[in-house]
């Protein structure tokens, strides 16, 4: 589970701050209804304390009481300049206008349960404001930080150098499967017809002295083609033998005809005239002309593609700030050094001209079978230079018949 930056606690913290604030101020009792009223000020000291005396607008008496003047206020309002020759001063103040205590002066600065409420309110919300600014200065360089390994140019660098790899590796390997498609029914009619003029008897000693393989051609099972057509089952029916005996003589033929398979070639000849012939010379063309360059640049190429794969699913939060912001900072840290890693590939890469090269090998492969369906300049080629045709058709049999041999065995 992603673990939550610690600065964002601190910004939760400060909202809660700022909301039980507001919180608190809605909460607070609620001023009273006032009337604004002129005030005589019998006597003032400097501080502001007085005592004052006005005229209850509610029940028409005078009534006097301490005070707390603005000591601030124009001195002709004050004594004695606002009444020469007189102790007595002016200013204004409010009465309450409703309740029980309706008509009594009301001095702010002694109305202690409103203030507190307030001043608790003001408080919340400085604490608030100030846990809230440090929370989002201290999240922001976290993050700038957490940015640090950002490179998505490189990442897409990378990815294009990995699909160019991986293209000419799946060129060459279309080119390679064409090569192989066309000369799999050349070379199985081959093997086929020397299975057809090699004797049942040759297996009687590859199959064990035991097995009486004299029998069968009595039963019309002649060649070891025709043991490979029969199958064990066939052969139980055909000669009699049991089941076990039957399956020693298909074994030995399925034997025989893996070795020769192997013996067996495709010999490529510029006067063939048959479908097939044309179709594996017009195939071999591509890849003869392509060179060993494109086989050495496909092996790389697929070299290379495995390792950019590798090295970019482990770079893949460097791609987007989103991406590097929403990992864990294990995370952040195995991807700038995947990172690190990256350039280093890309960097040998750019010194080897690896892009040229794929770029080459692909163009190179792309002539497909398709450019020459009569094959007519692939046998014009081939009688100019008959050894670089059978030696890539050797390098692709030799390649297909060894993995034909693992799968069986």
């Amino acid at each position: 589970m992603k673990r939550v930056s610690f600065f964002r606690w601190v910004v939760v913290l400060g909202l809660l701050l700022i909301g039980c604030s507001i919180a608190v101020y809605w909460h607070a009792p609620e001023y009273p209804e006032l009337e604004q009223i002129d005030l005589t000020v019998l006597d003032e000291e400097p501080d502001g304390a007085c005592t004052v005396r006005w005229t209850d607008p509610f029940g028409d008496t005078e009534r006097e009481a301490p005070y707390l003047c603005d000591a601030d206020r124009d001195p002709v309002l004050k004594a004695p300049e606002y009444r020469p020759g007189t102790n007595l001063g002016w200013d204004t103040g409010f009465v309450v206008a409703e309740g029980e205590n309706k008509g009594e002066l009301y001095t702010p600065e002694l109305d202690e349960t409103g203030g507190r409420w307030v001043d608790a309110s003001d408080l919340l919300v400085t604490a608030g404001v100030l846990v809230t600014f440090v929370g989002v200065v201290g999240g922001t360089v976290q993050s700038l930080y957490g940015l640090s390994g950002l490179d998505a140019r490189t990442v897409r660098r990378a990815e294009r150098l990995r699909d160019m790899a991986a293209q000419v590796a799946r060129d060459h390997e279309r080119a390679v499967d064409a090569v192989r498609d066309a000369w799999t029914p050349l070379h199985e009619e081959r093997v086929r017809k020397v299975l057809e003029g090699i004797p049942v008897g040759r297996l009687r000693w590859s199959a064990g002295p035991l097995v009486p393989v004299a029998e069968l051609p009595r039963h019309g099972i002649r060649s070891v083609q025709d043991v490979l057509d029969a199958g064990a089952w066939g052969i139980t029916e055909a000669a009699g033998l049991g089941q076990r005996a039957a399956e020693k003589v298909w074994e030995a033929a399925r034997r025989k005809s893996d070795a020769v398979a192997e013996d067996t070639s495709v010999r490529l000849d510029t006067d063939a005239t048959d479908p097939g012939t044309a179709k594996l010379l017009t195939a071999l063309r591509v890849l003869v002309e392509a060179g060993p360059e494109a086989r050495s640049a496909a092996e790389e190429g697929r070299r290379l593609a495995d390792v950019l794969d590798r090295r970019l699913a482990a770079a893949a939060p460097a791609s987007g700030w989103r991406l590097m912001l929403d990992t864990d900072r294990d995370g952040r840290l195995e991807a700038r050094a995947a990172m690190a890693r990256l350039r280093e590939v890309l960097a040998e890469a750019e010194r080897a001209g690896l892009r040229q090269r794929f770029a080459q090998a692909s163009v190179d492969l792309l002539r497909g079978p398709d450019a020459d369906p009569l094959a007519l300049s692939a046998r014009v080629d081939l009688a100019s230079r008959p050894d670089a045709y059978q030696k890539q058709l050797w390098h692709i049999t030799r390649t297909r018949l060894a993995e034909s041999a693992a799968l069986t065995r």
